[in-house]
């Protein structure tokens, strides 16, 4: 077993170690005493950061959670109904588009026959317009942290002047419901810390030798002989060999300071703008399964985006006036308190579903189009085989 390199400190190495300098050919062989495991924390310590008005809870790493927005100077606008939509079916299809819809679905299935499309005749076709309401809140959020880099020579302005409050520094927001985030660093938080890992050294003990320097040669195992009981030539006899991470030296550039011995020390405040979306489809008695909705695409019959939107008004459908109500109180509740709302935007889309019945072979059977793409679904398709894929 190889023994440990140690230690005792930081102050026994440098540039060249003084008291594990390289090996020299013909000296004896140098066994490093145990070093310990750990080389420095590796968080900076809570008393590495000032204490910054207005950012006292400001944490290394986003863990701080988001900044409540402060109220608004003035009163915010008060939403609108949205505009009116007298008219709120849509044409169904014909049988054509559902005939083939139907051959493009059982030509995407490797197993289906054809037979029951070509021969099969439609004997009913009923028409189930499905609504889909969807809600969308987008909003700006803002979460401060302690960040560091390597000080090489960096503005330091901590304390020049009070720092603004996080929600006072500018951002530009991306365009409307779509996800984006921005990182700014804090005006008048930057100061100039020792490093933490190094203790302000610039230099680490060597893991790969645990500071010695050296490390048994892995050809004589130490022994500095051969089985043969020649001297081994890689080690010239010595038993060990300078360590190739470092050099002989014992210990390598800090990598947190990057050898610079200092850190500047800052708070960086991380803007997000999220859109956050959700929807509800009303229950429709076809027999098609909701989930194969979420799928596809609708007809728009109603588009609202403002401030805050007011929910939807004298639709035919209680159940969408009920989801509306819902979600934008849910919204409202969720959002508003950690972060700020933007834009809000509701529509309602018109999904059109169809129920085929058709016969072939004397038996009644059923398949669904749906969307505007003219999905098909036929969980029960009458013609089909097993293969196996040799």
């Amino acid at each position: 077993m190889e023994s440990t390199p140690i230690l005792s400190g930081y102050g026994s190495y440098g540039t060249a170690n003084p008291g594990y300098a390289p090996i020299a050919e013909g000296s004896p062989a140098m066994f490093a005493p145990p070093v310990c495991d750990s080389h420095g924390p590796s968080a900076p310590p809570a008393s590495m950061f000032d204490t910054v008005p207005g950012y006292e809870g400001t944490v290394a790493g986003f863990e701080g959670g988001y900044l409540p927005p402060p109220m608004p100077s003035c009163p915010a606008p008060q939403p609108q109904p949205g505009p009116a939509q007298s008219n709120w079916n849509i044409p169904s299809i014909t049988e054509d588009t559902a005939r083939d819809a139907f051959s493009q679905y059982a030509s995407s299935k490797c197993c289906y026959s054809s037979a029951p499309v070509k021969d099969g005749v439609i004997t009913n076709m009923e028409a189930y317009n499905t609504y889909r309401y969807r809600l969308e809140t987008f909003n700006e959020s803002r979460t401060t942290e302690w960040s560091q880099q390597p000080y090489n020579g960096q503005p330091v302005d901590a304390y020049t002047q009070s720092p603004p409050g996080p929600w006072d520094i500018p951002a530009k927001a991306p365009i409307f419901f779509q996800d984006d985030k921005q990182v700014i660093k804090v005006p008048n938080t930057s100061s100039v810390k020792n490093c933490h890992t190094c203790l302000g050294m610039g230099r680490t003990p060597c893991k790969e030798c645990a500071g010695g320097g050296n490390k048994i040669c892995w050809v004589c195992n130490g022994a500095g002989n051969r089985s043969s009981g020649d001297r081994c030539h890689h080690c010239q006899g010595r038993g060990r060999v300078n360590c190739s991470h470092c050099h002989g030296q014992g210990s390598r550039e800090c990598e947190t300071c990057k050898g610079k011995r200092q850190l500047l020390v800052f708070i960086n405040l991380k803007v997000i703008w999220t859109n956050n979306l959700d929807d509800y489809i009303v229950e429709q008695s076809s027999g098609l399964h909701v989930v194969n909705l979420s799928k596809v695409s609708g007809q728009e019959m109603f588009r609202d985006a403002q401030y805050m939107v007011y929910p939807v008004m004298g639709f035919p459908d209680p159940n969408v006036v009920r989801a509306a109500e819902r979600l934008v109180r849910e919204h409202q509740a969720r959002f508003s308190q950690t972060s700020r709302i933007l834009q809000q935007r509701q529509t309602i889309e018109l999904i059109p579903v169809t129920k085929v019945t058709y016969k072939w072979k004397g038996d009644s059977h059923i398949y669904f189009v749906y969307g505007n793409e003219f999905k098909v679904s036929a969980d029960n398709y009458p013609a089909t085989c097993c293969c196996t894929v040799m």
